[in-house]
């Protein structure tokens, strides 16, 4: 199943400084398959004509083999399908017994490890000394322990990339909607996943969260047990339109069974 792409989102809207958009169009960026074949695709329209070149190249290189299996998933969009059509490359007849989401080139000879990163200190001081490119990469490939300082970052690329490491787990996205000192936008991502969404535990989290947009705070509320939106109510950390919203309907809900 394909999972959240804010990675990719950021390079349909033009987001992405050029030495990124180069290491994208290498193959070395994107943590899955149908991240990497799409912004590759995008990439053969960028306004750089090296970039449209090495693009072209990195797709030419990937066995044509993969490619049939990846495109026979039955969640790949038409369009991804007759791009590659047009290319000569159909989907396999025969449907891949799991839909896998590793990249299907990985030309990075020496990604982030959990070894690597220990062997070099803190993910601090490993993060502290690395290039933009170097911080982002370690957003979608990188340790437990990167992710965790990543998800501050002040560069919202960075911050929203770490949402698309197939490493993440259900524990840290849950961490990460407590967090009052992450980006609106991380916020959203997260309550735009819809896997995510059905943890309770992260609903509550983001629901209590104060930089959590009011709007959306407004809208989970309706999913909390009764016991946590009694809290709710007389929760100081949340803004006042919540803790009013929480208050009346905890009221309704009381009245409703009396």
């Amino acid at each position: 199943m394909i999972g959240p792409t804010p990675l990719l989102d950021f390079f349909k809207r033009g987001d992405v400084a050029r030495d990124v958009r180069l290491d994208a169009a290498q193959g070395t960026l994107a943590p899955k398959a149908f991240e990497q074949l799409s912004i590759l695709v995008l990439l053969l329209e960028d306004p750089d004509q090296e970039i449209r070149t090495i693009a072209d190249r990195t797709l030419n290189s990937i066995p044509v083999e993969a490619l049939q299996s990846f495109l026979a998933r039955s969640d790949i969009p038409i369009g991804l399908r007759e791009f590659f059509g047009d290319r000569g490359v159909f989907p396999a007849e025969i449907p891949p017994l799991a839909e896998f989401d590793e990249p299907l080139i990985d030309t990075d000879p020496d990604p982030e490890g959990e070894e690597d990163a220990e062997e070099r200190g803190t993910a601090v001081q490993t993060l502290a000394a690395m290039t933009f490119p170097q911080r982002l990469k370690a957003a979608v490939k990188g340790t437990r322990e990167m992710r965790s300082v990543l998800i501050r970052d002040p560069n919202k690329l960075i911050a929203s990339s770490v949402l698309s490491s197939p490493k993440v787990s259900e524990a840290e996205i849950e961490s990460f909607a407590k967090m009052a000192n992450v980006s609106e936008d991380v916020l959203r991502i997260i309550a735009s996943n819809r896997v995510w969404m059905k943890s309770y535990a992260i609903v509550h989290s983001l629901t209590r969260n104060p930089k959590t947009p009011v709007g959306m705070s407004l809208h989970l509320m309706h999913r909390l047990a009764a016991r946590d939106l009694a809290k709710l109510a007389v929760d100081r950390n949340v803004p006042e339109p919540l803790r009013i919203a929480a208050r009346k309907k905890a009221l309704a809900n009381q009245s409703g069974k009396e």
